[in-house]
């Protein structure tokens, strides 16, 4: 009978057991879940509304949560009024910004023919400039020479010197023939103009050197004429970008109340007082929890169980009287559920400590 009688016994006891755990475990969830709530709470974010010289702030809130909704402000009707006449102007800005390009054009057409003329000064060497330089100006030289030659012909046939010849040279040891003979007055001519044609070389060669720099500065000057042109375009933008500027930053002191007033909120809200509040929440449930696993009439029916079936190994089956003897042990303090080496050690036979 004790072989029956102790399994249903314990199967009773760890069901109560099983039973005190489970409703323990509820109750730490429903304990945690109202810690996480209060700690929520304590976090939420609270702004504060804020009025200014320039503006309020508004926040709207949810009737149901009671959570922030919306947020906004609203600027002072004299800041508002400067907004108008602002923007008002900076659509004109905007409309002269539009007809900038147009404005502009002639520079762009400009800057095209400077580069065109600049590339045809570039286009001889500068020995090839040199060489025109010198023709053109023997060319305007011409006339005055051929004169002045008749002139000194002239002069020297009236004064019978016209057949003179002196100063010739013989060979010169190299071969060349030497200088030829002529009048004084001749050779004083072709002296000058030999000096004038060895000034003009000279004039020649900074002359092609100046007309290559002049045609290079040309691309320069038409390429800064480029670069006004884009001056000009974005510098048209200029009142357009400044009225905007202007009108936000009066759009800013309209706002500053609610940035006040959320950061006063962000403030108020203490995630750490949430952590504490939370984390001793967490630690009060789980308290209570390994309180309410226990259960007395659980232990007590698993013991009786346990006992039920020494006595039945030992002596058949238990008495009623045997029974309440040990109920009445375990809930006084006298008897604590056995172990596994009491049971071995011969606790529950007829004279153990168990057994009476």
């Amino acid at each position: 009978m004790g072989e029956i009688v102790g399994p249903v016994l314990g199967f009773m006891g760890a069901k109560k057991q099983a039973s005190a755990m489970e409703s323990a475990a509820a109750q730490s969830a429903a304990a945690q879940t109202e810690a996480a709530r209060i700690a929520a709470e304590e976090a939420r974010f609270r702004p504060i509304g804020i009025t200014t010289r320039f503006g309020q702030s508004q926040f709207g809130y949810d009737p149901t949560t009671g959570r922030v909704s919306s947020a906004g402000y609203e600027v002072s009707p004299e800041l508002k009024a400067y907004q108008d006449r602002i923007m008002a102007l900076t659509g004109q800005g905007l409309g002269f910004a539009e007809q900038a390009p147009g404005l502009y054009a002639p520079l762009q057409g400009a800057a095209t023919g400077l580069f065109g003329l600049g590339q045809q000064y570039l286009a001889e060497s500068p020995q090839q400039a040199a060489e025109r330089y010198i023709s053109q100006q023997q060319e305007l030289l011409a006339p005055s020479r051929e004169r002045q030659f008749a002139q000194l012909q002239n002069r020297l046939f009236q004064t019978g010197r016209g057949g003179l010849a002196v100063g010739g040279t013989g060979e010169r040891p190299s071969g060349a023939a030497g200088l030829g003979a002529a009048s004084p007055e001749m050779e004083a001519y072709y002296n000058a103009l030999a000096q004038q044609d060895a000034q003009l070389a000279a004039q020649a060669m900074q002359a092609g050197q100046q007309q290559t720099a002049f045609g290079a500065g040309l691309f320069g000057t038409g390429a800064g004429l480029l670069g006004s042109y884009g001056q000009g375009l974005t510098g048209a933008y200029a009142p357009f970008t400044t009225g905007l500027g202007t009108a936000g930053s009066i759009e800013s002191l309209g706002m500053e109340p609610l940035t006040i007033g959320s950061a006063l909120g962000g403030r108020i809200a203490s995630p750490s007082a949430a952590n504490a509040l939370l984390q001793g929440g967490i630690g009060a449930a789980q308290t209570l929890q390994r309180a309410g696993e226990l259960s007395p009439m659980g232990g007590f029916l698993q013991g009786l169980g346990r006992t039920a079936s020494g006595y039945g190994q030992a002596s058949g089956i238990p008495s009623l009287g045997q029974l309440g003897n040990l109920a009445y042990n375990y809930f006084s303090g006298a008897m604590t559920p056995p172990t596994a080496y009491e049971q071995e050690a011969g606790a529950f036979e007829p004279g153990g400590y168990y057994g009476g």
